[in-house]
C-alpha cells in the first residue's frame, strides 16, 4: 500500500477544486479526511498498526477524502499538493506503548488536518469571515486526539453531572463543551451563517436520535443512563412530562435493559 511513493494520497487532493471552494465544501473534505484517519486510528488499528513497519522508509499516514486511510511515503514533488503529514511515524512505533503511540500520531494528524484544511482556505482566498465560519465547523467536532484517547467520550458528559436539571430548560446548558457529541461519529449539519454565536455554539449539540443539530426553541432531554441529547420530539417526551421524570432513560438504553 505504500509503494506508489504517495500517488494515490495526492490524488486524494483532487476532491477539492476552483469549482467547489466555499468554507463547506472545505469542511467536508476535513470531514471525509478525518474520518479515514479516526477509522486508521481505532477500528483499523491492527491493519493500521501492521503496515507503520519501521524497517521501512519513511512513512505518512493520510486520510482521504473518500473517508480511507493510507500509510504510504511522502510525495515527491516539492512542494507537494497537500501539506505534509509528520514524517516517519513508523519508526517510533516499536519504541513507545502502543496507546502512547496511537495518541501521538493522533495529535500530529490533527495539526496535519487543519494545516490542509486553511491552505484550501488560502488557495480559494477566503476571507476573515469565511475562515471564520470553517474553524468554527471544524472546532465544533472532537479532535482526532480526542476520539483516540476516549476524551471525547467523556466530554459528553453534561458539565454539572445532572440531567434533571437540563430537563427543566429548553436547551442544553451553554457551558457544555463544543466537543459535546454522541460516542458515534455524527456528521453536524453544515453552517449557512455565522453572524451569531448562539448558531455557532448550537452546532456542537446533536440529537442521539436524528443526528441533527439543536435550533432555538428546541425542547431537548438528556438520557440519565448513556448522557445523550435528544430532541423531546424525537423521543416523544414534552417539557411537562420531562417535569415528573426523576430519572429519564432514551429508547435505546430502555430496550437494553429490558433485555437483561
Amino acid at each position: 500500500m505504500d509503494a506508489d511513493g504517495g500517488s494515490a494520497a495526492a490524488a486524494g487532493a483532487a476532491g477539492l477544486n476552483h469549482h467547489t471552494r466555499s468554507p463547506e465544501d472545505v469542511f467536508r473534505d476535513f470531514r471525509a479526511r478525518r474520518a479515514g484517519i479516526v477509522k486508521a486510528l481505532t477500528t483499523d488499528v491492527e491493519k493500521f498498526f501492521q503496515q507503520c513497519d519501521p524497517e521501512k522508509e519513511n512513512l505518512c499516514l493520510y486520510g482521504l477524502s473518500n473517508e480511507t486511510w493510507e500509510v504510504t511515503l511522502p510525495a515527491e514533488e516539492v512542494p507537494p499538493e497537500l501539506p505534509e503529514p509528520a514524517l516517519g511515524i513508523n519508526f517510533a512505533r516499536d519504541g513507545m506503548v502502543e496507546k502512547d503511540w496511537l495518541s501521538l500520531v493522533a495529535v500530529h494528524s490533527d495539526a496535519w488536518l487543519l494545516s490542509v484544511a486553511f491552505y484550501f482556505g488560502a488557495r480559494f482566498g477566503f476571507d476573515k469571515d469565511a475562515r471564520r465560519r470553517l474553524f468554527t465547523m471544524i472546532n465544533n467536532l472532537p479532535t482526532v486526539y480526542e476520539v483516540v484517547t476516549g476524551v471525547a467520550k467523556k466530554q459528553s458528559k453534561a458539565p454539572n453531572g445532572s440531567s434533571k436539571s437540563s430537563k427543566s430548560n429548553s436547551k442544553p446548558s451553554k457551558q457544555t463543551n463544543s466537543n459535546s457529541k454522541p460516542v458515534k461519529p455524527a456528521h453536524p449539519k453544515d453552517e449557512e451563517d455565522s453572524g451569531h454565536e448562539d448558531a455557532e455554539e448550537d452546532q456542537a449539540y446533536l440529537c442521539g436520535s436524528c443526528g441533527e443539530s439543536y435550533a432555538n426553541g428546541e425542547f431537548w432531554i438528556c438520557c440519565d443512563v448513556c448522557e445523550k441529547w435528544f430532541h423531546g420530539k424525537c423521543v416523544r417526551i414534552t417539557p411537562a412530562k420531562a417535569e415528573h421524570i426523576k430519572q429519564y432513560k432514551c429508547p435505546s438504553c430502555s430496550s437494553k435493559r429490558s433485555r437483561e
